[in-house]
């Protein structure tokens, strides 16, 4: 059987649990992407993903990729395709297009330019026209633009896969099913169900989280009850494969009602979703097996007949707005009350936009999952219900040190404008380049004297040190403003927002924990993606300011073997690896960002064989000539400014010790290899005297993205070559 490239979306998070479950179905990973995963597989593959994925929006089944730099060179590319093949003579399609560039700023541009070029390959080849259809075409083309290439793919799930058939009536603010199974699978529930357990959801709104869990335990198929999949009026569809498939999954179904089923049951305090609920239950055909009814979570009481063990999981209310985030902390501790009252020795999962009430539930989290509910940045806490985890509930509100307040209104508005305007303009550049971590604001206004930064919906805000002719009373006063303003103006739950003092760090302060949260969550940049922990260090554990750094490294590292010296947590090293350097060796004196760096590699899923970290004094390294006959092709060398850390030998000075340091990158460097220099010393000089042993460049203009060109002096870089290479 032939092998096809599929690209099969999911919710933003969901990515790599998408890639195990594609596996399952006898889909080999190529790679990750942002809300997606590029797979290799058979047709039969490919129809298993549409009626069987739980975690899937879109199944795609590529095509081509052709070049979109104008529209001109986007229709040519589709015109050469031979469309005949792929829509039924006489037949209808539609075409759904994502993504813009300079050339084609609108979607409906983009679908039509891409509808002209079929219809006239598919006139060209001497086929009867086809026609456009909106509503149930027999083929749907998908076309994506990112920067200058167009995929283009054929989509064989012909609908989002999250709508498994049985929801037409939604309670207030309801999960997606695919986004329930997530949730579902990080919590274990496909372990816990098949040792016996039971599932219950105390606040189940219409029913999703507990309709999705019997559908998985009884292991019946979330496109069982779809009419009709976007393969099946494409010319290579075939038939007697797919009918094969369909009875297979009825004879699952059955199979597993003759097995023990577990008890599922849903509660809620609102009577009028508990009816809708009802009715989704009966959609899914599963009366008789889900029980839900009207009670709140004060009045959760255990079932004679549950198992010992089972999971409760559940979605409570965020509390987006100030008056419901005070009633929020008693929800959260009731919900905790509860559990460990009625269920002990079962798991509590807590989905929720408002984690920072984790505190609230009164029991030791063992594991947080950073998702998202829709676009708002969500967090699944785990929580295993015993005595031993039981400790104090705590207000995370009252808990605030500083309380977001406006003193000044007109002061305030001033911020509240600037925010708009940064949103407006940095915000709508940033989501034009795929970039969902940069910085919004950088002390735009002398009053506000914050960095404000933004990690796909979080909120980081560092506080510049005032200098000593301001009142402190007055810096606080401002600070607790501007933490008043962003979450109003930013749409985020101000338990999203991480707010630190920035001072000059050195020595071993640079690596000093400024809490111990452990609160890690993986960010994408470029394709890659990476870990990042706002609250744990004064830096996040990745530079934003060297993002364009990091994107050139990626577009010229393949076939290069690549070394990254202060490697710190190894970003630029991911980005080699996916770029395709044939291997890396990442050097850093913290064991902290050693470790931090080897997890962003394996992330990637990256060969540790040929990228390899190791905990290393990089002068000390590049002193030692034992070291020197190993050879590059590419080097990044962003040292700090200054550093006497004990576990150096000597001490680094960036503007007295640098030349050395880039003559002995040069000794490891090939004929024809480039080392980027580059740190972020506002005062920093570059030795004349290396311009005239090496080809030297400064190119600090171009690594700057238009979030970081307000401040120009945030880094210096140059590409450093040796002579006549």
């Amino acid at each position: 059987m032939p092998k096809y490239v599929f690209f099969v979306t999911c919710p933003k998070g969901v990515e790599y649990l998408l890639a195990d479950e594609m596996g399952g179905f006898g889909l080999s990973l190529i790679r990750n992407a942002p809300a997606g995963v590029w797979l290799e597989g058979d047709l039969e593959a490919g129809y298993r993903a549409c009626l069987w994925s739980r975690l899937a929006n879109r199944v795609i089944l590529h095509l081509a990729e052709v070049d979109a730099r104008s529209a001109d060179e986007l229709y040519e590319g589709v015109v050469r395709q031979e469309w005949q093949s792929h829509i039924p003579a006489g037949g209808s399609f539609k075409v759904s297009f994502l993504g813009q560039n300079e050339a084609i700023r609108n979607t409906q541009f983009g679908a039509q330019k891409v509808k002209d070029g079929i219809v006239d390959s598919i006139r060209g080849a001497g086929a009867p026209r086809p026609s456009v259809a909106q509503k149930e075409p027999d083929v749907a083309i998908s076309a994506r633009l990112n920067r200058g290439r167009l995929s283009l793919g054929i989509d064989i799930s012909g609908h989002s896969l999250h709508m498994r058939g049985y929801r037409t009536d939604k309670g207030l603010a309801p999960l997606k099913e695919n986004l329930a199974a997530a949730l579902l699978m990080r919590a274990g529930w496909p372990e816990i169900a098949a040792n016996g357990g039971d599932f219950v959801d105390p606040m189940c709104g219409s029913g999703t989280l507990v309709i999705e869990a019997a559908l998985m335990a009884l292991d019946i198929a979330p496109g069982r009850k779809t009419e009709r999949f976007g393969f099946e009026k494409w010319p290579g569809h075939q038939p007697e494969l797919w009918l094969g498939l369909r009875q297979e999954a009825e004879r699952r179904a059955h199979e597993a009602k003759q097995k023990r089923i577990p008890a599922f049951a849903g509660y809620d305090q609102d009577s009028r979703v508990i009816a809708t609920a009802w009715k989704n239950i009966q959609r899914a055909g599963l009366e008789g097996v889900v029980h839900v009814e009207a009670r709140s979570v004060q009045e959760f009481t255990r079932l004679a007949t549950w198992a010992e063990t089972g999971l409760v999981l559940s979605n409570p209310p965020y509390g987006e707005r100030l008056s419901e985030r005070k009633e929020l902390a008693g929800l959260y501790q009731s919900l905790g009350e509860s559990i460990l009252r009625g269920v002990p020795g079962w798991r509590l999962g807590v989905f929720t936009g408002a984690p920072e009430f984790g505190k609230s539930v009164g029991l030791r989290s063992f594991k947080q999952y950073k998702l998202f509910n829709g676009k708002l940045p969500a967090q699944l806490l785990l929580f295993e219900v015993t005595a031993e985890n039981a400790r104090t509930p705590r207000d995370p509100d009252a808990q605030r040190g500083l309380l977001p307040r406006i003193v000044n209104e007109e002061r305030a508005a001033m911020l509240r404008n600037r925010l708009k305007k940064n949103v407006k303009s940095i915000g709508q550049w940033a989501r034009k380049q795929g970039i969902s971590c940069y910085r919004l604001y950088d002390a735009d206004m002398p009053e506000y004297a914050v960095a404000i930064d933004i990690y796909e919906g979080q909120v980081h805000v560092q506080e510049y040190a005032a200098p000593k002719s301001v009142d402190d009373r007055a810096a606080r006063e401002r600070l607790a403003e501007a933490l008043a303003v962003i979450p109003e103006v930013l749409e985020v739950s101000p338990g999203n927002i991480v707010c630190k003092q920035r001072q000059r760090q050195s020595g071993t302060q640079q690596y000093e924990k400024q809490a111990a949260s452990g609160e890690y969550f993986q960010v994408q940049e470029h394709g890659c993606v990476l870990k990042v922990n706002l609250k744990d260090y004064l830096d996040t554990g990745l530079f934003l300011d060297h993002r364009p750094v990091r994107h050139w490294i990626q577009k010229n590292a393949a076939g290069k073997r690549f070394l990254n010296l202060f490697c710190y947590t190894g970003a630029a090293s991911v980005h080699a690896a996916v770029g395709g350097a044939t291997r890396s060796l990442s050097l850093d004196m913290s064991k902290t960002y050693v470790n931090w760096a080897q997890e962003n590699l394996a992330l990637n899923r990256v060969d540790p064989r040929k990228h390899i970290v190791e905990q290393a004094d990089c002068l000390a390294w590049l002193a030692d000539r034992s070291t020197r006959d190993q050879r590059f092709d590419l080097i990044f060398m962003d040292p700090p400014t200054f550093s006497n850390s004990a576990r150096m030998k000597g001490v680094l000075d960036i503007q007295r010790d640098h030349a050395t340091l880039v003559r002995q990158c040069m000794e490891r460097l090939s004929s024809d290899g480039l080392l980027i220099f580059s740190n972020n010393f506002r005062k920093f000089r570059l030795d004349e005297a290396l311009a005239s042993e090496f080809e030297v460049a400064e190119v600090s203009a171009s690594t700057l993205d238009k979030d970081f060109q307000r401040n120009p002096k945030i880094h210096r870089c140059w590409h450093i070559r040796h002579q006549n290479s």
